[in-house]
């Protein structure tokens, strides 16, 4: 009985699930590089809100646009940056010569390392590690950018396979240091199954850092913390729609929105138990709804304080021309610690798969998550085909 009570308790509001559309990143142009100059503020003195949540929250940009990044990075505000299949099948098929450089030199060491005078034994072993190769590329020019750590995703079909998943986040740090960045700047970004949760505690031994992404349950974010992964990544935008699509009700107030409390309930479990997991939400949408004004930013203002965010583009230049004063503590480690309820029931890959079952939401969306990551990883294989 005891056994069952403290499984429920991890379980409760596991439901709570997040998800937001995948972002499409634009060509660069003039007009979409941020210009930080619509402050709704007539004093030149006050701060932005995106200067007032950096001083709270480590902050990430979630692109993969160098010129987006870079123009965001000499604010000093971003330290960080996130990539994921989508970015790098955009990258692959930009038409940008600096982006078709990097895919070219993919194909190209590809060949070199796996195919011979005869051509090549495994083709698809060849595309693959031109896709590591590529999104090792990104890497090593966004890390020119920012001055922290940047995320790279394991090939998101293995998210299923333990030992694959290990092999290819191997070959994917080796290839960051030979060509001489530190691992210590890489996050190697992995779904967050059983299965993907594990390849992170083998890793995590080794000294490569991993991220664990669609994280869409407190009970994923339970297991990656004691799996020792260095940070997760929970969708708050995506559990509310999940609870959108269940419930009919289209709005919730900021403090009410089902993934900001699933996110606040991760972060209080890990600061009560001592977990050094960095709980980084991403994935955002307005709690509000779409048309109430300045609601596209309400999950964020609802996080203020959490370890870190990571924003894509349009969000962070939103809070750039926002006064500071609308920022304010939402999350504070003692207090948070102090009100969690959660025991720290310890995971085992039989508890965990007979509790996941029933969690809709985690379940609903990180198969959708997957599905779609799978879609871009395909499109970028056609890509790379096309290339030899």
């Amino acid at each position: 009985m005891v056994f069952c009570r403290a499984i429920a308790a991890l379980t409760v509001a596991s439901s709570a699930c997040q998800y937001q559309a995948f972002a499409f990143i634009p060509k660069s142009t003039s007009a979409n590089i941020p210009r930080f100059a619509s402050r709704s503020t007539s004093s030149p003195l006050r701060a932005s809100a995106l200067e007032e949540l950096s001083k709270q929250t480590v902050l990430s940009i979630d692109s993969g646009d160098f010129d987006v990044i870079e123009s965001f990075a000499k604010t000093n505000l971003i330290t960080d940056a996130t990539t994921n299949p989508l970015f790098v099948s955009q990258a692959g098929s930009r038409g940008d010569k600096r982006y078709e450089a990097l895919v070219e030199e993919a194909v190209t060491y590809a060949k070199t390392e796996t195919c011979n005078l005869e051509g090549c034994d495994n083709v698809e072993d060849t595309i693959d590690l031109a896709i590591d190769r590529l999104s090792v590329n990104l890497g090593v020019e966004i890390a020119k950018l920012v001055k922290g750590k940047v995320s790279t995703e394991v090939d998101i079909r293995l998210s299923y396979d333990t030992e694959k998943s290990v092999e290819r986040a191997r070959r994917i740090i080796a290839m960051y240091e030979e060509l001489g960045l530190d691992r210590k700047r890489i996050l190697i970004k992995l779904a967050g199954t059983w299965e993907g949760i594990q390849a992170a505690a083998i890793l995590e031994k080794e000294g490569i850092e991993c991220n664990i992404t669609l994280v869409f349950s407190f009970l994923q974010a339970a297991a990656a913390a004691q799996a020792g992964a260095y940070l997760i990544s929970p969708f708050p935008g995506r559990i509310l729609d999940w609870h959108k699509a269940k419930t009919g009700k289209t709005s919730f107030t900021p403090e009410s929105d089902p993934g900001v409390l699933a996110v606040k309930r991760m972060y209080a479990y890990f600061r009560k138990y001592g977990y050094k997991t960095i709980c980084m939400p991403a994935s955002w949408r307005p709690s509000r709804g779409a048309d109430v004004e300045g609601a596209d930013v309400d999950e964020i203002l609802a996080l203020v304080g959490v370890d870190e965010m990571t924003i894509p583009p349009g969000l962070l230049e939103k809070l750039s021309g926002m006064d500071g004063s609308v920022v304010e503590t939402k999350c504070n480690a003692e207090s948070d610690a102090a009100a969690c309820t959660d025991p720290d029931f310890k995971l085992t890959q039989e508890s965990f798969e007979q509790y996941w079952k029933t969690d809709g939401c985690g379940m609903d969306k990180l198969k959708e998550g997957i599905d779609a990551f799978t879609a871009e990883t395909e499109k970028l294989s056609k890509i790379i085909i096309e290339k030899f």
